[in-house]
């Protein structure tokens, strides 16, 4: 009998742990989600953002999720940029963390390749692994080359360290070609784009 009493003691207590085990497994999953936003969530804040959600934003939207997963930030802002194999590209907009207050960034910067041309876009900019926003201001190498466009929705990738952006770009303008570079995401307005 007091083996009995045991082996349902024993068998009990594996139980538990095993429960406990898998319920600690799923936290740091439910904390992380508390740190990143949802598909429905950027699709909404674009939509406020844009006015309107069109096909090819939420396919760019849908994208950017299939292959880097949930942002923990967004950036809204505008920006002006021209080509004729050099091109420079000035912006202005602001930072949303999940879990921070906003900020303000400016970003700027050079080309270089075959690329002619202008445009003024707004851009709505993804942002993965952004921790602390002041890791914000610093350089992100691109290619624009790898430009992912449809319905007149661009996206591409900047990565810097483990920090990655990706800006859903839509506006009016004449550009075509690729180019590689560089953005420059400052505090302050600068007209340098070095």
């Amino acid at each position: 009998m007091a083996m009995t009493v045991h082996r349902r003691l024993t068998a009990i207590c594996a139980a538990a742990l095993a429960i406990c085990a898998v319920l600690a497994a799923g936290s740091p999953a439910r904390a992380q989600d508390k740190d990143t936003y949802t598909k429905e969530e950027i699709l909404d804040k674009a939509r406020t953002f844009f006015g309107d959600t069109t096909q090819g934003l939420a396919r760019a939207i849908e994208k950017a999720f299939a292959e880097q997963g949930k942002p923990n930030g967004y950036i809204t802002g505008e920006e002006a940029s021209g080509a004729i194999g050099v091109g420079l590209r000035y912006g202005v907009g602001e930072l949303f963390l999940k879990r921070n207050n906003t900020r303000k960034a400016y970003w700027q910067g050079p080309s270089v390749g075959f690329d002619i041309g202008g445009n003024a876009s707004k851009v709505f900019t993804l942002v993965y692994n952004l921790q602390d926003p002041e890791k914000l201001y610093q350089r992100f190498p691109g290619v624009e080359g790898s430009l992912y466009v449809v319905a007149g929705v661009g996206l591409n990738y900047l990565k810097s360290n483990n920090i990655v952006l990706a800006p859903i770009r839509t506006g009016v303008g004449l550009r075509a070609g690729a180019s590689v570079g560089y953005l420059h995401y400052t505090k302050e307005k600068s007209w340098v784009p070095f």
